[in-house]
């Protein structure tokens, strides 16, 4: 079976030619340096981690899986040793605030390496994802004190982190966890309780475990505004940053999952372990929310990193099976890539995951432009933008990731079953990123319900006359002028349906019934503005079989997988009486 080949050139060609990195960064004050060339490089040596220390692990990882006994937990074979390797080889601290120890590189090529990983592993992804989301939260919120502490050891990837939210009776609904923080008099508090699915939440890689954990001062109100964040490591540190006493607590159990066998989800118990603010008291949702916020891009990462590895595995597949005669019958047995039906899986495939690389790609560069451009309406703007992407990505491309890895599996027939041959570990460790760090369904909730109506509407409306206005721009030859109509006409569409939404104000019950019609709506257009703009810019010198192969793409999701939007707004607009009307009971 191949293996797994990070994507450079074409992340090379969306960096250098359809983004126009080079300007991009060059207006970013810190980022004068940084340049597609210096980009890929970067990015073809954290590939080859990936696809040679990472990828191999990733079978025998998801067969051996994690162990606990005698209280201590145990990775697969290999894990521990690959990850002080990511951490030596500097890659654990790649954004990282240079303050800390950090490398202090663009969103963007964090991003693409996050992409890498969860091709090569996405259970091993995880313990490097979750720490920089955690260093997000300390980095917004914490004192200067805890800052100090904890940070460089975490930048630099030596102390994992992980974030501690969910209860057994508190999963979307944080306003009913019952875990407490009581002061113990030195300004640090014993927090006692339990949390459940906790990845990275216990490790044998040595070192330090930073756990971020929700839980209810003495005097607390019920509901949201009682929760408060606490920073709580698995050791003790001492005056002199060495580590001390084990903290008390401890891993009740291993979760039991469909997949991501190699990553260690733990049922944790704080018994009184000692843990310390982040952020204003009652305020820990705000304070968790910028680590959730970092987690979800991350995660509708993963989805994008499955349906590429996946689809790889399913082309080279198609291309050695012999099965079945040519469509003219002079020829057989054929490989199974001249076969219509499977060609489809695979173009779907390719076509999903090469537009969400790029709605990554630009998500990312709005992050940057976020973060450091000198003018403050920039800023103001991307930061709208990212606000209202977050949900599209992780949801969408979770979602694509999640069928890609499917219709992949589908290509092997009856060997995509089979565990030796891989496809169906994508299949199951693909399905988690659909739920954690909040469900689908709660995403497309956010997005109607709290982005789309964000400043009166005027965000989604300057996201979208982007879009027509870049759609308009762009010039090609005749057959990416009936693509760019497509999109158009679509996007005239989903403004229409977000006004609409707009115009009725908030009503649960309406939004619920057309949410993930509306994120996946939002999302194919998406997806169809980046297929016109990477068609236009391969036309205009369609020499490489990748360039020729962007023109190809971007007609068929043109043709196959836009036309979706006809459905998805006859859907919206039927509304939710027949979803309201069938009584409970009657199920």
């Amino acid at each position: 079976m191949a293996g797994y080949i990070p994507p450079v050139d074409d992340i090379s060609f969306l960096l250098g030619e359809v983004f126009d990195f080079d300007a991009q960064m060059a207006a970013l004050p810190g980022f004068e340096e940084v340049n597609t060339e210096l980009a890929a490089s970067v990015l073809e040596e954290g590939g080859k981690f990936c696809a040679e220390i990472l990828e191999p692990l990733n079978r025998p990882g998801d067969e051996e899986g994690c162990r606990l006994e005698n209280g201590l937990v145990t990775t697969p074979k290999g894990v521990a040793d690959a990850y002080r390797a990511f951490v030596e080889a500097g890659w654990g601290g790649l954004s990282g605030d240079p303050e800390f120890g950090g490398q202090g590189l663009p969103r963007v090529l964090q991003i693409l390496l996050d992409e890498m990983l969860s091709s090569a592993n996405l259970s091993f992804g995880l313990f490097p994802g979750l720490t920089r989301g955690a260093v997000e939260a300390i980095a917004h919120h914490a004192s200067d004190e805890l800052k100090q502490t904890y940070l460089p050891k975490m930048i630099s990837g030596e102390w994992p982190g992980a974030m501690a939210l969910t209860e057994s009776s508190a999963g979307t609904d944080l306003g009913l966890l019952t875990t407490r923080a009581e002061p113990v008099g030195d300004g640090s508090y014993a927090i006692k309780g339990t949390k459940i699915f906790i990845s990275s939440g216990d490790q044998d890689f040595g070192g330090n475990i930073v756990h971020l954990v929700l839980a209810r001062l003495p005097d607390a109100p019920k509901g949201v505004k009682g929760i408060s964040l606490f920073l709580s490591p698995k050791f003790l540190v001492k005056e002199d940053g060495s580590l001390g006493d084990r903290n008390r607590m401890s891993v009740g159990s291993l979760e039991h999952k469909m997949g991501i066998h190699a990553q260690p989800t733990c049922v944790i118990n704080y018994d009184g372990a000692i843990g310390w603010l982040v952020g204003e008291p009652g305020r820990g949702l705000n304070a968790m929310f910028t680590m959730m916020n970092a987690e979800r891009l991350f995660v509708g990462i993963q989805g994008l990193g499955i349906g590429e590895a996946a689809n790889q595995k399913a082309v080279t597949y198609a291309r050695e099976r012999l099965q079945g005669r040519s469509a003219d019958g002079t020829r057989g047995p054929v490989p199974i890539i001249e076969h219509a039906d499977v060609r489809k899986m695979l173009l779907t495939g390719r076509s999903l995951t090469e537009a969400g690389r790029a709605l990554a790609v630009w998500t990312a560069l709005q992050m940057d432009i976020a973060a450091r451009h000198p003018d403050p309406e920039a800023r103001r703007k991307a930061d709208g933008f990212v606000a209202l992407l977050t949900p599209v990505v992780k949801a969408a491309l979770t979602d694509f990731g999640f069928e890609i890895a499917v219709q992949s599996q589908q290509v092997f027939g009856g060997h995509g079953y089979i565990r030796e041959w891989g496809m169906e570990q994508y299949v199951r460790d693909a399905r988690i990123a659909q739920i954690y760090e909040g469900t689908n369904g709660v995403q497309a909730m956010d997005l109607v319900g709290r982005k789309l109506p964000m400043d009166n509407g005027n965000v989604a409306r300057g996201f979208f006359a982007l879009v027509r206005d870049d759609l308009k721009a762009t010039k090609g030859p005749a057959e990416l002028e009936s693509v760019k109509a497509s999109v158009i006409e679509a996007l005239a569409r989903l403004e229409e349906l977000t006004e609409n939404l707009l115009a009725r104000g908030a009503d649960p019950v309406e939004a619920g019934a057309s949410a993930t019609e509306h994120l996946r709506f939002f999302a194919l257009v998406s997806l169809g503005w980046l297929w016109v703009r990477m068609a236009g810019k391969a036309a205009a010198d369609a020499t490489t079989p990748l360039k020729q192969r962007k023109l190809v793409l971007a007609r068929f999701f043109a043709a196959r997988l836009l036309p979706q939007t006809v459905s998805l707004d006859a859907a919206i607009r039927a509304g939710a009486a027949d979803i309201m009307a069938l009584d409970a009971g009657l199920f």
